[in-house]
């Protein structure tokens, strides 16, 4: 019965993992670029969730969306203004450069973290919950009630993107862009449309990953440290760029951390990923549904 009932919570742990990593994944799977500030969409959307509903008295529920749309904002913004010309500018195949790249998203991360220092204040912040009991039953499993509502929205969004991405319009372009971006083009797919949306998707998910979140891990400026690097780790051992395999590499972290806190040490339960993360290099470089080789 433990082992089933820490199987159960690694999961819910992986839910959460999986909407942060879904976003990164689906960035680097359009423009081969990492975003350093993904985890500061993920504070952005924890802090508008919690002083939507806590300084302007607005229903938690009511406030959980205004998560996704500050964080589709910021995506968006994002990809126009400091995106969109390093690929533009420098790249005839229009990819951007990924050391440009990485010193503005890396520069984006660092001007978050500390204006909300400055607005908001050092000091973290507790969001309300989504419902009023305390605890929950879930067939034989019990668990704070908060977590696992907050599971079952955010199990609903990853299904909801997975059929977005199957079977929409849009979704059927982005994928063409992800495989041939050049191809897309001449089919007459425009590549930063498609670029502009998925960083607006990507913000919304980090953002409603915060906000879910929020009740169990107080918003702080730089609370997205710590879950963004979760998500770097995620998608490698997914495949760069690979939807499934980020989903897949979640769930299998979420339950590797939840038995090895209890049966081997609490303290190391962050470590095993980086330990797995080191195994998949070595072996596997192109993760568990990646490619090793890509088409251009």
């Amino acid at each position: 019965m433990l082992a089933l009932d820490l199987a159960f919570q690694g999961l819910i742990t992986g839910v959460f993992y999986a909407l942060m990593a879904i976003g990164l994944s689906l960035i680097f799977g359009i423009l081969r670029i990492v975003n350093f500030a993904h985890g500061e969409f993920y504070m952005v959307g924890a802090y508008a969730f919690t002083l939507v509903a806590l300084a302007l008295g607005v229903d938690p529920w009511l406030a959980l969306v205004a998560a996704p749309l500050l964080g589709a904002l910021l995506g968006w913004i994002t990809e126009r203004l400091l995106i969109r010309p390093l690929y533009a500018g420098y790249s005839s195949w229009g990819i951007a450069k990924d050391e440009y790249a990485i010193i503005v998203t890396f520069a984006l991360s660092l001007l978050l973290i500390n204006l909300v220092d400055k607005v908001v204040g050092p000091y973290p912040m507790r969001g309300p919950s989504l419902v009023e009991a305390q605890r929950l039953r879930l067939g034989p499993f019990m668990m704070s009630g908060h977590r696992l509502t907050a599971a079952i929205v955010g199990s609903g969004v990853i299904i909801a993107v997975f059929l977005f991405m199957r079977f929409s319009f849009w979704g059927k372009q982005i994928q063409a862009v992800s495989q041939n971006r050049l191809g897309a083009s001449l089919a007459g797919i425009d590549p930063s449309r498609v670029s502009m949306l998925v960083f607006a998707a990507s913000g919304a998910l980090a953002a409603l990953a915060g906000a879910l979140l929020a009740p169990l891990i107080n918003a702080s400026p730089d609370v997205g440290l710590y879950i963004a690097t979760k998500s770097y780790v995620i998608v490698v051992l997914g495949g760069m760029g690979s939807i499934g395999g980020a989903l897949i590499a979640s769930l299998l972290l979420g339950i590797l951390e939840s038995f090895a806190a209890v049966y081997i040490s609490y303290d190391y339960r962050d470590t095993f990923g980086l330990a797995i993360l080191i195994l998949v290099l070595l072996f596997r470089p192109q993760g568990l549904l990646g490619q090793r080789v890509r088409e251009v």
